[in-house]
């Protein structure tokens, strides 16, 4: 699956107390940056410029980053005193560094952190300070606009309209921004309003020509120009409700053969406004904390964690199906989660001491605190767990669907993007409340959630790409629609051969889209944004 950039990440630094390493002087400091992204292999990115005789550096070089949110991007910057002209570092001397992940930078905005040496001991006093910008205009500018009187292109019945809006380069040449529908059979057609990105639409320059382009449309693919108008994004926002922007559409092949030629029609734009749309990292900077919780199959189906056959059997190595997809899932989200205590549940399984069958038992057998601390603290719950109850059935997902929707269900309360939460539940088999978790997964897609499912084993897991609404919308058994698609699907065994971090790629490339469509639908604001939504 090709990893798709989220966006660019610009980063800026500075330093305080360096070490100083020069005699009679102060030291010459210059950062490095390195990256790491697959587990092994550094690479340099950049470097900042040199600043002379400073111990508390502002560097004006900025860094430029793509971030990527399914991927762990560990970054290393490195402090030299640079006292020479080569551009190999081992002849400077060091001052320090500092290493952290791409994710902890953007999830905090600001960190300010103690520079080491090589030993792992502090640099003396030095501290490093990385600010964290997306690099993105994310303004949009909506419109609704309309058409009359327009030349009628159809020998039979009447036009069918619909507008090009285009963009103008650096080269002069012109580049498709937006395409509206398609209004049928209409000379005074009225467009559903529509939104374009400002960047697409004019490059970010108001005072950029924009060029709009009227057709009618043909089955064949031979649209007819109906006409065409030039203006700019400045003038389209003067139009406001009662007091639109018209524009003549003129069509030259047919004003150059007709001598009292007006217009091919008006196209009337009634309300053009640019708003600010709030991208991922605008909520994860904002304050926005994603909440992990981990619900885990004990079912018979896995078979008898003691035999090597068993998807629990843990290998003499100390892993399974099922701990890789934890920690491949947890080690990504976890640097979104600040206080990094994670509910961890099971399903499936008799506990003790009654014996009863339980779909949402506490890993830690805690039910008042169900939380694990880190990523590893729900490898060690499941671990002890898996000795102390007996694997039986059947296979529900709902219970534990509808006991972190109640969380979230609060989180809404906020009346801010305060809070995602995202579940993952790793399963062997075939679901037996499908009616009940399809219910279940239409309530929770109201809500600020998304829910990531991992099927281990060689089971049937057609019902599974049923409920991952990518090949057409999910219904509730009444018939109630989803109104997003938070479900996200992948057999483990599509992975056993692949790279360790190409499982969470997969699951997790959907997460940043849901997060920012359920926030924007609901016009939230991060909760650390003072400005307005308008700009």
């Amino acid at each position: 699956m090709a990893t798709q950039c989220v966006t660019k990440v610009q980063l800026c630094l500075s330093c305080e107390n360096l070490l100083d390493k020069d005699v009679g002087s102060k030291s010459d400091p210059l950062c490095v940056l390195l990256m790491n992204a697959s587990g092994t292999q550094w690479f340099e990115v950049d470097r900042t410029e040199r600043i002379k005789n400073c111990l508390n550096p502002k560097f004006s070089k900025r860094f430029q980053v793509d971030y990527y949110f399914e991927i762990v991007q560990t970054l290393k910057f490195g402090i030299y005193d640079i006292d020479n002209k080569t551009i190999d570092l081992s002849d400077d001397d060091f001052l320090g560094e500092f290493e952290c992940t791409l994710g902890q930078i953007v999830s905090s905005k600001k960190v300010t952190r103690p520079l080491m040496l090589k030993n792992k001991k502090p640099a003396g006093k030095g501290t490093i300070t990385i600010e964290a910008e997306e690099l993105k205009d994310n303004r949009v500018v909506f419109f609704e606009a309309e058409a009359r009187k327009l030349d009628n292109k159809d020998f039979f019945g009447k036009s069918d309209p619909y507008l090009e809006f285009y963009r103008q380069t650096s080269d002069g040449k012109w580049q498709l921004a937006h395409r509206t529908e398609v209004i049928k059979n209409n000379l005074n057609p009225v467009w559903r309003p529509f939104k374009i990105p400002l960047q697409a639409l004019c490059g970010g320059d108001l005072k950029n020509s924009v060029k709009v382009e009227c057709y009618d449309y043909d089955d064949d693919g031979s649209h007819d120009l109906i006409g065409i108008f030039q203006t700019n994004v400045e003038r389209l926002c003067e139009a406001k409700r009662g007091s639109p922007a018209e524009f003549d559409c003129v069509n030259e092949k047919k004003k150059s053969k007709k001598k009292n030629y007006k217009n091919s029609g008006v196209v009337s734009v009634k309300e053009c406004r640019i708003e600010r749309e709030y991208s991922f990292l605008d909520y994860i900077m904002g304050g926005c904390q994603l909440n992990f919780t981990v619900g885990i199959d004990f079912t018979g189906s896995n078979g008898d964690p003691r035999s090597p056959n068993s998807l629990h059997y843990i290998s003499p190595n100390g892993v399974n199906e099922y701990l890789t997809a934890i920690w491949s899932v947890g080690f990504v989200i976890q640097d979104y989660d600040a206080d990094k205590m994670f509910p961890a549940f099971g399903f499936g399984a008799q506990i003790p001491p009654s014996w009863q069958v339980s779909h949402e038992f506490a890993l830690n057998f805690n039910p008042a605190s169900p939380f694990c601390s880190g990523v590893q603290g729900i490898v060690d719950a499941y671990r002890q767990c898996l000795p102390q109850v007996k694997l039986y059935g059947p296979t529900n997902f709902s219970p534990i669907i509808n006991h972190v929707a109640r969380f979230a269900a609060v989180a809404t309360q906020q009346k801010t993007a305060s809070q995602y939460f995202v579940l993952l539940i790793i399963t062997d088999g075939v679901i037996t409340d499908l009616d009940e978790t399809r219910s279940a997964i239409v309530n929770a897609s109201k809500l600020p959630m998304s829910i990531i499912i991992v099927g281990v084993g060689a089971a049937d897991f057609s019902a599974m790409e049923f409920l991952d609404g990518d090949n057409g919308v999910l219904r509730s058994p009444t018939g109630e629609v989803a109104i997003r698609d938070i479900v996200q699907f992948v057999p483990f065994r599509k992975f056993q051969n692949a790279p360790k971090e190409a499982l969470a790629q997969s699951v997790l490339a959907e997460v940043p889209q849901q997060v920012v469509s359920y926030f924007n639908t609901m016009k939230l604001h991060p909760p650390n944004d003072v400005g307005s939504k308008s700009s």
